[in-house]
């Protein structure tokens, strides 16, 4: 493939930033370069095409919306473009029509023909089917000002939810690849290492480490093969950061890994990307195979001599394959496990080879520092931690999604401004960060700016970037007992702490839900998490304990109920639980007796019921079907 040049990146770019003109807040300059009438009738509806989209049926919805866009003759008026996450994921399926920006949340198949008559044929916004916070009286805001976006800065997550993933000129439309011909052009490796140092980018797979230091190692390596690696193998529960970068934004990986490849002196590039993300797999091979066609991967990028390709690698499914050197022995076509240090993986670590390992959010950066500068990105965020960080927020919170916000956010403006804080006037509890790794921050720390040295005092870590939300209806045991379940499932068992450790330590958390321990079970607990802390061998399984140790620390009244008072303050295990029948409040209209599947609530018709507690399978239908509210549990 000919090697493309920057004038001709430059003509591809300057043609197709007019057609994202609509989707760019640029839509002033519609107004001016067409007539009255086609600005009119010009429009764009961009559908989420992202795994949440997807699943509640965005496809279709895409289909129908063509098909109704047929009928009415609208073909050349109206483009439908598929794109990647919004971010407002609780919404789904979502889709925007420009030039109005007009937000329509949780779109049906059977709502798209009133929607294609009245907004796309007449020009009339159909107010009724938009997302509520963007309607004011008769007026429109702009998505951007919606409490959910309004806080949010928009850096890795830029190109999502505007651009068709699958189309390499709409990217470059956006100054796609513009940072990686910068670079090979008018930059030494020295000066692209010396940016990256300067703007302060930390590792966002969870550790933090500087990435710029990482680069100027591999850099100093004289090694004569070299190799740019790309963890996205996001494996926590609940986090889904990187799936929706490549599922939104495939090429910002590329360009970013090929930016890293001339930096450090490397051709070759792996991206490690789980198979249980289909649509992310799809959009990168896309990505890859445009970007070749095109000349921006392979040979003599940019008529500078320089070679830079990159191939894929599909991992199983394994967590431990999050960590570094499980990672590459993977990759090499082995046994996903960790491997003992030293040799250290930046010196023998890929084919015995020195190899440079970030994950996708960190990337995703990378082309933004280079044309923005050093000093533009460390303008924001705090002193050590810089710049924004992606989280995938969920758990008991209104708005479920994936928000990019400055780092020293605090976790209040995240839960209560951002993610409209807990459902049903719960209280909140504690959040979890880091997935298994991390710990859970409590109510009293809501207030601390979220950076990677104020997690790590407060006992938990950034991770990669889950966000798990709790309410005081959560157990703290049990939700150690999740994670650490979690854990056990997914250790390789190469190392005897982490393979036996973690099982016992789930013993234990058994042991206290169902209401069997004592007080020495708690402290053997906290004893063997430490010893797993200090022996495993790799940082999985040094981690493995720390939801416990941080729930210890915050919630060990809850600990002391289950063992104490053989009672679950949150309500949440089953062992200690009991149902009981408010006589008061019981209308004896036997709908709970009805209802029960083991024959335990006893009573005669219009007087008060009980319930036997020997036969109580604690399924909490009663409580659930009772329309007076007279059973509870305690």
């Amino acid at each position: 493939m000919k090697a493309i040049s920057l004038e001709e990146l430059n003509e591809i770019r300057d043609k197709h930033r007019k057609e994202l003109a609509l989707r760019m807040n640029e839509a002033h300059q519609i107004a001016v370069t067409h007539s009255e009438e086609a600005h009119r009738r010009t429009r764009e509806v961009l559908v989420c095409g992202g795994t949440g989209c997807t699943s509640s049926g965005s496809r279709r919805i895409i289909e129908r919306l063509k098909e109704e866009i047929r009928k009415r003759e609208l073909e050349s008026d109206v483009k439908v473009i598929m794109t990647g996450c919004f971010g407002l994921c609780a919404l789904g399926p979502i889709m925007i029509v420009y030039p109005e920006g007009a937000f329509y949340s949780m779109v049906k198949e059977e709502e798209i023909p009133e929607i294609v008559e009245q907004h796309l044929l007449h020009g009339k916004v159909d107010t009724k089917y938009l997302y509520s916070e963007t309607v004011k009286g008769n007026m429109v805001l702009p998505l951007q000002d919606t409490p959910f976006y309004k806080k949010q800065k928009r850096v890795a997550l830029r190109n999502c939810g505007v651009i068709n993933p699958e189309t390499i000129e709409e990217y470059i439309g956006t100054g796609g690849y513009e940072a990686l011909g910068k670079v090979l052009t008018t930059m030494s490796p020295e000066d692209v290492i010396e940016v990256i140092t300067a703007s302060g980018l930390r590792g966002r797979g969870g550790a933090g480490f500087p990435t710029g230091r990482k680069w100027q190692f591999a850099k100093d390596n004289d090694a004569d093969q070299k190799y740019v690696c790309c963890n996205a193998d996001e494996g926590d529960p609940g986090a889904f950061m990187d799936r929706s970068v490549l599922e939104g934004d495939p090429d910002v990986v590329l360009e970013a890994m090929a930016i890293a490849g001339y930096a450090i002196g490397a051709t070759q590039g792996y991206i490690y990307v789980r198979a249980e993300y289909p649509i992310a797999v799809e959009r990168l091979n896309i990505a890859i195979k445009q970007a070749r066609e095109m000349g921006l991967l392979g040979k003599n990028l940019f008529n500078t001599g320089f070679d830079f390709d990159i191939e894929l690698r599909l991992g199983a499914g394994a967590f431990v394959c999050g960590e570094e050197t499980a990672l590459m022995t993977s990759i090499e076509g082995h046994r996903g496990e960790p491997r003992p240090r030293p040799p250290f993986p930046a010196v023998n670590g890929l084919f015995e080879k020195p190899p440079i390992l970030n994950n996708v959010d960190t990337w995703a950066n990378v082309p933004q520092i280079i044309m923005n500068g050093a000093e533009w990105f460390s303008s924001f965020g705090t002193e050590k931690s810089k710049g924004t960080k992606v989280f995938a927020l969920g758990g008991k919170i209104h708005n479920t999604g994936l928000v990019e916000v400055p780092m020293g956010t605090t976790l209040r403006e995240i839960v209560e401004e951002i993610g409209g804080g807990i459902p049903g006037g719960k209280k909140f509890k504690a959040a979890q960060t880091g997935g298994p790794s991390g710990g859970c921050i409590p109510a009293e720390h809501l207030d601390v700016p979220i950076d990677y040295e104020n997690l790590m005092a407060i006992g938990s870590m950034m991770g990669s970037g889950g966000l798990i939300v709790m309410d005081e209806e959560t157990c703290m045991v049990d939700i150690a007992k999740f994670f650490l379940n979690f854990t056990v499932d997914e250790s390789c068992g190469k190392c005897s702490p982490c393979r036996l450790g973690t099982k016992r330590l789930l013993e234990m958390l058994d042991k206290i839900t169902s209401g069997n321990a004592t007080m020495e079970d708690l402290d053997k607990l906290e004893e063997l998490c430490y010893y797993i802390k200090d022996n495993a061998l790799c940082a999985l399984g040094q981690t493995a304990p720390n939801p416990v140790l941080s729930t210890l620390h915050y919630f060990r009244d809850e600990y002391i109920a289950h063992i104490v008072d053989k009672k679950c303050p949150a309500g949440v295990c089953k062992d200690l639980l009991v149902y009981k029948i408010d006589p008061d409040k019981c209308k004896g209209c036997t709908l709970c007796a009805r209802t029960c599947p083991n024959d335990a609530v006893i009573g005669k018709v219009k007087e008060p019921h009980t319930i036997d507690p020997n036969k109580c399978v604690k399924c909490g239908a009663c409580m659930e079907k009772c329309r007076f509210g007279a059973i509870y549990k305690e």
